[in-house]
């Protein structure tokens, strides 16, 4: 394998492509910015499976303490309630951006931002893009843009295998292109590269998204937040088809009900039915599914034929499974989505490592708690661009040579541990099963085959999950079903997770003498 390093004249570098990745290069100009993409621009992001939209309160009957009082009760009293204040009252500004940049937003016949209604939301806040393919919409406009800005170079099929840190600080990021491996010296890295669902078999995501910049934070030794709270979208299109496709929150918030194979409405009793919490609904599910029952999402009554125009992407996804929306229900199944925990970041973004910041899905800010409000993680992503862009370009630019590691990482795969994270960090878990995968999975995550990164996300997961031993948001322990009266949030460390599965395991040995 070929070696060698690049000069980028100290320009700050941006770790992936979606949305926030393209939001924060765009107010990082004209201050020059690299941007590695792994795959070819949008052919493996999650921006572009996003079909929910951004969540603002742009309503007459909406405003920010409602938007923020939303979060917080969603959230289960785990937000950072001074960044959730400051990213709702940011949003509306950041939406007036995209529209400037070109953006399509759906409007009504009166030519206003048309609002949708999701789960747990008090009042129609969600603006979408061309129906349910808002994700799609804001990154092809973004790109366009980004491709027209001279300060950004954009390059594919560049993969990032390590950060390079010397002296407490980045220096450089390892990359790899093709057969050869390159050094970017830069001490300014920003990590925008989305989420876990990968790791787990039924997924909304990429199955590439196996938490690509946790793993990458970690071995640089940044700290961790939160990893335990994973969220589980309760309508993923049940069916072969993997990524699963999702079935918008949104098509409940036109009216949609789920029902079992029998017919019965099995939320009607639940306070907020269908548009209850994900956590609370994706449980419901569960509990049908695990007594051999079918689930569906019945949209015939509340759209029927409108059902195409409103939804064509998950009309479309339905009809290729051979199933129409309009005229028989649609099965669904609970599929990991979303990652509330992440990286630990300040208001701008800043992690605990000098020159390292992380913005969306792969960030910790605080704002999302336990349990993330529906469509809040695209309004995260454009209003928190702006201010990591801000914290970036002040920084200084100056920078040295990286030394070449003498091995170089193998390219991740998770396909071998899928199985195994989602039986120990699904949607109930318990303590056994997720010190029997600490167990299986430290030997795997210290190794050098391509299932050590995931392994080594999953194993700092389960490690965050056993010490959490009460049930929050979507962190369900059978066997502490309680919710503790003074909840805290989790902070980890690559070094400190070692240190507690190998004392796990030790524990586990001294128990079987």
């Amino acid at each position: 394998m070929t070696q060698e390093s690049r000069d980028i004249g100290g320009a700050a570098i941006i770790i992936g492509a979606g949305v926030a990745g393209l939001m924060t290069a765009l107010h990082l100009s004209p201050q020059p910015v690299v941007l590695l993409s792994r795959t070819p621009l949008g052919t493996e992001a999650s921006t572009t499976l996003a079909q929910g939209g951004l969540a603002a309160s742009l309503g007459d009957d909406d405003s920010f303490e409602l938007h923020l009082t939303d979060t917080l009760v969603a959230g289960d009293g785990l937000c950072d309630e001074a960044m959730a204040k400051r990213v709702v009252e940011a949003v509306p500004q950041a939406i007036d951006h995209l529209i400037r940049l070109g953006v399509p937003f759906d409007r009504g016949l009166n030519g206003k931002l048309r609002l949708g209604l999701e789960a747990a939301h008090s009042r129609r806040r969600i603006v979408h893009a061309a129906g349910d393919t808002t994700g799609r919409e804001l990154f092809r406009v973004l790109l366009a843009v980004a491709r027209r800005t001279l300060s950004i170079r954009i390059l594919e099929g560049v993969s990032a295998l390590r950060l390079v840190v010397a002296e407490g600080g980045i220096v450089g990021v390892l990359a790899v292109l093709h057969s050869g491996v390159i050094a970017f010296p830069t001490r300014r890295v920003v990590l925008v590269t989305a989420g876990i669902g990968g790791l787990f078999s039924d997924t909304t995501n990429p199955l590439s998204s196996y938490g690509h910049g946790l793993a990458l934070a970690a071995c640089a030794g940044a700290e961790l937040a939160d990893l335990e709270f994973v969220q589980f979208h309760p309508t993923a299109l049940d069916n072969p088809r993997r990524p699963m496709p999702l079935i918008s929150e949104a098509v409940r918030g036109e009216g949609a009900v789920l029902v079992d194979d029998h017919g019965n409405r099995f939320l009607a009793d639940t306070p907020g039915a269908e548009l209850a919490p994900r956590d609370v609904v994706s449980r419901a599910i569960s509990d049908q599914l695990a007594a051999g029952r079918r689930v569906y999402l019945d949209a015939r009554r509340c759209l029927g034929p409108k059902f195409a125009k409103r939804f064509p992407a998950i009309d479309a996804a339905c009809k290729q499974a051979g199933i129409d929306p309009a005229m028989e229900p649609i099965p669904v199944r609970p599929a990991a989505h979303y990652h509330m925990g992440g990286v630990a970041v300040d208001v701008e973004g800043r992690s605990s490592l000098d020159g390292l910041w992380a913005c969306g899905e792969v960030a910790c800010t605080g704002l999302h708690g336990a349990n993330r409000l529906a469509s809040n993680s695209l309004t995260e992503a454009v209003a928190t661009a702006a201010w990591v862009a801000a914290s970036v370009s002040g920084t200084c630019a100056g920078w040295q040579w990286p030394r070449l590691p003498e091995t170089v990482p193998v390219r991740p795969d998770p396909s071998s541990i899928r199985q195994l994270v989602s039986n120990a960090l699904g949607i109930i878990r318990d303590g056994k099963a997720l010190r029997d995968a600490v167990a299986t999975m430290l030997p795997i995550a210290v190794g050098e085959t391509a299932a050590a990164d995931p392994a080594l996300v999953a194993l700092l997961i389960a490690i965050a999950a056993l010490r959490r031993e009460e049930s929050r948001g979507s962190h369900f322990r059978s066997d502490f079903p309680q919710r503790d009266a003074d909840p805290l949030p989790s902070r980890l460390t690559l070094c400190t997770a070692f240190e507690s599965a190998v004392a796990l395991n030790w524990q586990t040995a001294e128990r079987s003498r």
